[in-house]
């Protein structure tokens, strides 16, 4: 009989591009413990539909939203899908689109492509926001909704949100907020972004991002019941009649995960979290300032910086695990993970590759 090889898996030292983190031991634990529940049935699997209730009123404290509806998703894509999916189906219109920035993520193009929803992209300003002008100029009465971001996964910008909500409902469409990275560091923050701050539909905000679950993990809220009763559909061989999540099976590891990680870090340990890594996206931003590198200000965790396309491959040939953004900055992602003793070693890496 072979032998099972064990397999070690890769370090998250030199991962700076990455935005999901390693998982807060509770949260490991408890996910572990709950592999084997499945939450897309929850008559039958009674407790993890319970820690899932859970889960979802504490993502509601987080985000501001007194009475949440919505489930645990797989993480930000299935999230951003859904929201498009509920506004499409609650809409009356044969000739639905979505508004976007060209800042949205990619699971806006997936979305449309699968709902058959028209995707409809506005330019950003010289902030890397969403023009409210162009945006405006895009929506019109086949809107079904407007779609913000609250954490960009390029520059790390907020959308001005409650003013894109304005436009959203003037037209009679959803708003919904993609926060699925900056939702667990936004509350510490001056950003106008949550259900308090704006009148908005609904939101993907992901535990397994800035929360520290297990992956997956993300989270969709939305504001009414409606949202959530517009995307189910019947499940009859089921001990639950009806399911509204998309990937129907799911692992009860994302939820107890998630709501372990929750349980340990709201809010204080999140409130430190950010900080910590805010002063780590400054420090690095001054040090590549320094050496005559232009960057773009670090608002929330996160830096992008021009770098010569030999450097970047350079620093990849020695294990850094970096990305681009889509104008082909350097893009630097300072999640839990990310130390200052890294970002160091980082910098020296970059001083010996350029001299």
């Amino acid at each position: 009989m072979q032998r099972l090889r064990r397999r070690t898996p890769q370090e998250f030292d030199c991962v700076l591009s990455s935005m999901c983190t390693v998982p807060h031991p509770a949260a490991h634990d408890e996910a572990v413990r709950f592999l084997s529940s499945n939450p897309g049935d929850p008559a039958t699997y009674q407790t993890i539909a319970k820690l899932e209730d859970e889960a979802v009123e504490l993502l509601g404290e987080i985000t501001d939203l007194d009475e949440p509806y919505g489930y645990i998703t797989s993480g930000g894509t299935e999230a951003n899908i859904q929201a498009v999916h509920a506004a499409r189906n609650l809409a009356e219109t044969d000739s639905p689109n979505l508004v976007a920035p060209e800042s949205g993520h990619f699971s806006l193009t997936k979305a449309a492509e699968m709902l058959g929803v028209e995707l409809r992209t506005v330019p950003v300003d010289d902030d890397y926001r969403a023009d409210l002008e162009a945006l405006e100029a895009a929506v019109d009465s086949d809107t079904v909704v407007v779609v913000g971001v609250a954490g960009t996964t390029e520059y790390g910008r907020v959308d001005p949100i409650a003013a894109m909500t304005d436009i959203a409902h003037d037209a009679g469409a959803r708003m919904h907020v993609d926060a699925s990275w900056g939702g667990f560091i936004l509350p510490f923050t001056e950003y106008e972004w949550s259900f308090a701050d704006a009148p908005i539909d609904s939101m993907a905000i992901d535990p397994h991002k800035f929360g520290q679950a297990p992956v997956p993990a993300g989270g969709l809220l939305a504001r009414d019941r409606a949202t959530v009763d517009a995307l189910a559909v019947d499940t009859p061989y089921l001990e639950t009649t009806s399911q509204a999540t998309l990937t129907g099976t799911r692992s009860g590891a994302g939820v107890a995960g998630a709501l372990a990680a929750m349980e340990s870090l709201w809010s204080a340990g999140y409130r430190q979290q950010y900080r910590d890594q805010q002063a780590n996206a400054e420090y690095l931003a001054s040090e590549l300032q320094a050496r005559g590198i232009e960057t773009v200000e670090p608002t929330l965790p996160l830096v992008a910086a021009e770098l010569a396309p030999g450097t970047f491959e350079s620093l990849r040939e020695v294990d850094w695990r970096i990305s681009r953004t889509a104008s082909g900055e350097l893009r630097v992602v300072c999640m839990p993970h990310v130390t200052r003793e890294g970002l160091e070693s980082f910098v020296s890496d970059l001083d010996r590759i350029r001299s």
